[in-house]
């Protein structure tokens, strides 16, 4: 066998073994949508009918009849938006201190956030349920960004953005008057975009999906997210599954766009984290 052809062969089976993974996880996804357009009858058959013989679209419109929709779908974007705003300020306040500041005792500090990271999220909703409690946000949409504001994980890979940047850019910075905040804001902060990008949606993404912060700090559904929202159709006896996986893909849609429009961005950004540092 030649070198051209077993590199082909190579190329093939490497290409075969990607597409049965996209499948793979595409799957859920398609089976997912096409449920939502199920009967309920044709959604519990054994074996399971993969495409319906009449798509039922008033699941859609039932799932909005059942539930507050657009109240779920206004908590979540503004819960979403506001986590995304304040970590892209506060991871990326912090992260320019550790990459660019001296001062002592920063990588014991640095250390310190990374720690953060290896503590399990559900070890720590206990003490900021009972922050939340004492501060009278329980059942409020307070309760739902305050906690999301700042992440370890923006902080460092924020830092790792702003590792990689000349110190000639700061040197000639401050030989033309600015400060720290100056250098920040005009000179570090448009050169990291693309990390800036990579963690706008993956803390959109988190933030859109989160059900288990949501589900232990409200039970109002005057402020309940999507999330939450979709998971109280779940009945004890009964559940309207075609139903369920309509209002999921109502709550998916926006997330998906987003990625489309931005997967440039966040494949950039997400490339470039850590080539220094």
């Amino acid at each position: 066998m030649s070198v051209k052809t077993s590199r082909s062969a190579y190329k093939l089976g490497v290409h075969i073994l990607l597409i049965a993974g996209a499948l793979f996880m595409i799957g859920p996804f398609l089976w997912m949508v096409l449920t939502s357009v199920k009967s309920f009858g044709e959604s519990t058959l054994v074996p399971p009918v993969i495409i319906p013989a009449k798509f039922q679209w008033h699941n859609f419109v039932d799932v909005t009849a059942v539930l507050p929709f657009l109240n779920f779908y206004f908590n979540t974007v503004v819960s979403s938006l506001s986590k995304t705003a304040g970590q892209l300020l506060f991871c990326s306040l912090a992260a320019y201190a550790f990459a660019r500041i001296e001062f002592p005792g920063r990588h014991l500090l640095f250390v310190l956030v990374l720690s953060v990271l290896m503590v399990p999220s559900q070890i720590y909703i206990l003490p900021q349920y009972m922050i939340m409690k004492h501060l009278g946000w329980l059942n409020s949409i307070e309760a739902l960004i305050v906690p999301g504001l700042f992440s370890a994980f923006g902080t460092f890979l924020l830092r790792q953005f702003f590792m990689t940047m000349p110190k000639e850019l700061e040197e000639a910075a401050k030989l033309d008057g600015c400060n720290q905040f100056q250098i920040y804001s005009r000179i570090m902060m448009p050169m990291v975009v693309p990390g800036l990008i990579a963690l706008a949606i993956m803390t959109m993404l988190w933030s859109w999906n989160d059900l288990l912060w949501p589900l232990v700090v409200n039970n109002s559904p005057d402020k309940m997210p999507l999330s939450v929202g979709l998971a109280t159709l779940q009945g004890e006896n009964l559940t309207n599954y075609p139903v369920i996986m309509a209002g999921a893909v109502l709550a998916t849609w926006p997330m998906i766009v987003m990625f489309l429009l931005l997967q440039k961005y966040f494949v950039e950004g997400i490339t470039l984290t850590g080539t220094k540092g």
